[in-house]
């Protein structure tokens, strides 16, 4: 039953076997029987595909139903640390790759030390389904989807730019005098757009596209592109907080700072969530804000 939730989520025989480290024929053969004893068949396949028939949609139902009651009834008489073993994959925005959540996630492993953890850093949109990622950390509100989202808080944005291009700049006052200025726009690997800018101003949010030279599609490289004097940035004051404190950055329209951006925990299934990825969402759930008191809230 494990095997086969694996294949109809991934919805390969070779990612399975290789999420589930076991040779491909061997998938392929125990599906094969489930099958048989079944007598119904549970998934198309073809050269490019695996995808669940009907039959296979409400045998997965219930297998999930079934598999989660089985690692409750385990977990009731096994140790917090020592219960969860496995491995866990997860994805973070580049925002998130700073030393305080990097420490936070030592403290987790340090916590459940029989777990193997795979941690990607990307700011594209990653399918969890087709690459097996079990979960994903996603900045700013989230499209309607078949996907669970959990809210873990949210993230204070700033405005900032280097102070040598700030002497020579013209004065900036308010949002609308970013007119006057050079200013860099970030290209979101998830929606494909650039990313407006946004403010809160005489009490209410306002978003505006300043024009820009400049179009870059990585965080770190954004940041630089700030350093280096291009212009003007907005973006998550976690993510520049060592440049604020070393003053190779400085903020700028703070009293016109943007509503903090949501930060959820994103994961595909609610019926069935292995022990690996509860033991995350909780502990994130319980420690994310003591990552950056300064930046989180």
């Amino acid at each position: 039953m494990r095997l086969f939730a694996k294949v109809a989520q991934l919805q390969s025989f070779t990612k399975a076997a290789e999420s589930l480290q076991i040779g491909r024929p061997q998938v392929t053969l125990a599906i094969n029987q489930l099958e048989a004893s079944l007598d119904v068949r549970l998934f198309q396949r073809t050269t490019r595909k695996v995808s669940l028939t009907a039959e296979g949609e409400a045998f997965l139902a219930k297998v999930e139903e079934i598999l989660g009651g089985v690692e409750e009834a385990v977990a009731m008489f096994q140790a917090p640390g020592n219960a969860v073993s496995g491995r866990l994959r997860i994805d973070i925005p580049s925002a998130f790759a700073v030393e305080g959540f990097m420490a936070s996630v030592s403290q987790f492993r340090n916590a459940y030390p029989r777990l193997s953890i795979t941690l990607g850093v990307s700011d594209r949109s990653v399918d969890l389904v087709a690459e097996g990622v079990d979960c994903v950390l996603r900045i700013g509100e989230l499209p309607n989807s078949s996907l669970v989202a959990r809210r873990l808080g949210a993230l204070v944005m700033i405005t900032c730019a280097a102070p040598g291009y700030l002497e020579t700049a013209p004065a900036l006052e308010q949002p609308d005098d970013l007119d006057r200025h050079g200013c860099v726009n970030f290209l979101s690997g998830i929606s494909k757009r650039t990313l407006p800018w946004h403010f809160r101003q005489n009490g209410t949010s306002r978003s505006l596209l300043p024009d820009s030279s400049m179009l870059v599609s990585d965080a770190a490289a954004y940041v630089q592109c700030a350093r280096s004097g291009f212009g003007l940035i907005q973006v998550p004051g976690i993510l520049v907080d060592r440049y604020l404190r070393d003053g190779t950055l400085v903020e700028v329209l703070a009293q016109y700072r943007p509503a903090p951006r949501p930060v959820s925990l994103v994961y595909p299934s609610r019926s069935h969530v292995a022990p690996p990825l509860r033991a995350f969402s909780d502990w994130l759930q319980q420690h994310f804000l003591a990552i950056d008191r300064t930046w989180l809230e």
